[in-house]
């Protein structure tokens, strides 16, 4: 059995070099139709990662109180943003205080996104971004220190003017390798000493995560105060199950202390650090859609071209039909050996198909400064659709080459 197999691959490859255009011509049809299907998925694989990688950096136990939610549009699909009033120095200090559940919170402020820092004779574009927070921002925002240390609770206490850089302020600043922690910096008209450094996080798609800096909230209320500053409450649950538990009870507490009435609507948002991933994800499923619909269109074509490639194999071979017949070839082994050469074209235009597919996925990838991606799924995918395409069109193809008489194949010219 399996010398017969080797022997009908065999004959495939000799008869796909022997009529080599049109074999070509037919494996790109495949080629295009499982390139469009597994480019676009892997693309959408891509996608997936990066999200996870850059709007979960808070982790899955993490939430967070602020004033207007987010807004989300994809096509005609919009997703509108509500605002509330500011939430005030006092509403997020009584939350931390009376907040009584097992988890870290931290209060905060965006004190300013055009800030320029100045260290000697360098200093950064105005487009560095100043948070004010306390001791447990570091903790609940995702980051980590690198060098030095985070802010201290006296620090924060009495508005000291210490600071936190992000990793890319301080490429930017301390172009010399200096250690940047306890140089003195410029954030505006002000000095700041510098007492911790904190792990990068890349940047991608234009966004740097570290073109910020971490001051002292009570400092920013002083240094960047301005009509109806609002304030952010961020919570992170020391267990990610009792993460539903803790949001409800955060809300509840929430609504007393901005004196929400009974049955009235939360005059605040509460999202979870996931929300925006799971909404583009929600959205991503379109995406797979018309990948879908593309490659089996494509495929479709090339199921067609294939028995068409097939058929006029079985005609231009008649006389080699009747000959093998002749010799002793049984109707099953003529039909075993065209569709074997249907199965061999259509894996060689699904792996060519496969390989191009992921190289254009990746393409994206590299755009976006996610991670390789070699989607095993889409490439198995790709290989059992090859083999169904095969086998549907060249049954037809195969089963006439079957039935052919061998006394007329031999006469045929």
């Amino acid at each position: 059995m399996t010398n017969l197999l080797k022997e009908n691959v065999k004959i495939s490859l000799d008869s796909i070099k022997s009529h080599l255009l049109r074999s070509t011509l037919t494996v790109l049809i495949i080629s295009f139709g499982i390139m469009a299907l597994v480019g676009i998925l892997t693309s959408i694989d891509s996608i997936k990662y990066y999200l996870n990688e850059n709007f979960m950096m808070m982790g899955a136990n993490t939430f967070t109180i602020r004033n207007r939610s987010m807004r989300i549009q994809m096509g005609n699909r919009t997703t509108l943003p509500k605002n509330f009033r500011s939430i005030t120095w006092q509403e997020a200090m009584d939350f931390k205080t009376q907040f009584d559940f097992p988890a870290f919170t931290s209060v905060y402020t965006n004190a300013s996104g055009i800030a320029t820092l100045k260290y000697g004779s360098e200093k950064t574009n105005p487009n560095i971004s100043i948070i004010g927070s306390d001791e447990n921002y570091l903790i609940t925002s995702g980051n980590e220190i690198e060098r030095g240390r985070n802010l201290s609770g006296n620090e924060v206490l009495y508005g000291t003017h210490a600071v936190v850089l992000g990793s890319g302020v301080v490429d930017k600043l301390f172009k010399n390798n200096e250690d940047p922690v306890d140089k003195i910096i410029s954030i505006g008209p002000a000095k700041y000493r510098v007492v911790g450094v904190m792990k990068s996080k890349g940047s991608s798609m234009g966004f740097n995560p570290d073109n910020i800096c971490i001051i002292p909230v009570t400092n920013a209320r002083q240094a960047f105060s301005r009509a109806n500053m609002s304030y952010s409450v961020n919570v992170m649950v020391n267990d990610p199950m009792m993460l539903e538990p803790a949001i409800g009870e955060a809300t509840g507490l929430f609504r007393i202390i901005r004196d929400v009435r009974a049955g009235d609507e939360d005059s605040f948002d509460v999202a979870k650090s996931d929300n925006l991933a799971e909404m583009l994800f929600d959205n991503l499923k379109y995406l797979r859609l018309a990948a879908t619909v593309i490659g089996i269109i494509t495929l479709i074509g090339a199921a067609i071209g294939l028995m068409n490639i097939m058929l006029v194999s079985v005609t231009e071979r008649t006389r080699e039909i009747g000959i093998r017949m002749a010799l002793g070839a049984n109707r099953k082994t003529i039909r075993n050996q065209f569709l074997v050469e249907a199965i061999v074209i259509g894996q060689i235009g699904g792996l060519v198909g496969i390989v191009l597919g992921i190289g254009i996925g990746n393409i994206l990838s590299l755009i976006i400064g996610s991670s390789f991606i070699v989607p095993w799924a889409w490439i198995i995918l790709g290989v059992v659709l090859c083999f169904g395409v095969a086998i549907v069109s060249g049954f037809v193809p195969a089963t006439k080459a079957a039935k052919l008489d061998p006394v007329e194949s031999l006469r045929y010219e």
